[in-house]
């Protein structure tokens, strides 16, 4: 039997290589996606050419939490178990604090920080009583380090390291892990799409001069996945070429 791995934002431009590394590595993927996008979804579930045998789409909006509930307890009894949970759902809203609106900060809480305990908590029971789980919480070095117009994001990134900690602390009895990955800049489409100017300016930071890969991303969320990994809890992978460091 293939081990089941859910990823949230699954077809993201980080998303989508997470999803490939997990299915390269063996396991079956379920992809969620937000309801309102559901023919995109089913596009690019074409595009990467992807089975049912590899890959399930999951409609779920992760900022409801009703929702995500009964969603997420009818998967389990369906799927019997998980035993990866990769929160990579997020967005960005970004804009100067004395400029910022409620709803920008609200939409950027409830999707990149909330969505933990509506996608966490309807499994975590589940989790600890199979056991060798793995949860996989994708930050970031804004979250770590703080950003200039992103009081909003880098809030909720900070608060996904202060979860990881603290969840890891309850599940390590039962053998289920919780880590998190911090990636700095991504060569993702949202990032690619910066006037190259700009782009230009944030690879100079960057002590080995270029964007990471969406792929190397997705390899330390498979190392983390894995068995190799059963002894790590509670730790924040950096993933961004020495942009911060500690």
């Amino acid at each position: 039997m293939k081990k089941v791995a859910l990823v949230t934002g699954a077809k993201g431009g980080i998303g989508s290589s997470i999803t490939q590394a997990l299915v390269d590595a063996g396991f079956r993927v379920i992809a969620t996606y937000h309801p309102k996008s559901e023919q995109s979804a089913k596009e690019w579930f074409k595009e990467n050419n992807y089975s049912n045998e590899s890959v399930k789409l999951l409609p779920l909006d992760v900022t409801d939490t009703a929702f995500c509930k009964e969603s997420l307890t009818a998967l389990l009894e369906q799927e019997g178990h998980l035993d990866v949970l990769v929160n990579n759902a997020g967005i960005t809203k970004d804009t100067m604090f004395k400029r910022m609106t409620a709803e920008q900060w609200n939409d950027v809480i409830n999707t990149n920080l909330n969505s933990l305990f509506n996608v966490t908590q309807p499994l975590f029971e589940s989790m600890c009583q199979h056991g060798n789980a793995r949860i996989i919480n994708i930050t970031s070095v804004n979250g770590l380090k703080g950003q200039f117009g992103q009081t909003n994001y880098s809030a909720a990134k900070a608060g996904m390291i202060g979860f990881t900690k603290a969840l890891a602390a309850e599940g390590a009895r039962a053998g289920v892990t919780v880590n998190a990955i911090a990636p700095g800049y991504t060569g993702t489409p949202m990032v690619e799409a910066i006037k190259p100017e700009v782009l230009e300016s944030i690879k100079a930071e960057i002590p080995m001069k270029r964007l990471a890969q969406p792929k190397e991303v997705a390899a330390a969320v498979v190392f983390l996945a894995s068995d190799a990994a059963a002894y790590i809890t509670g730790e924040t992978l950096s993933v961004n070429g020495g942009l911060y460091m500690h």
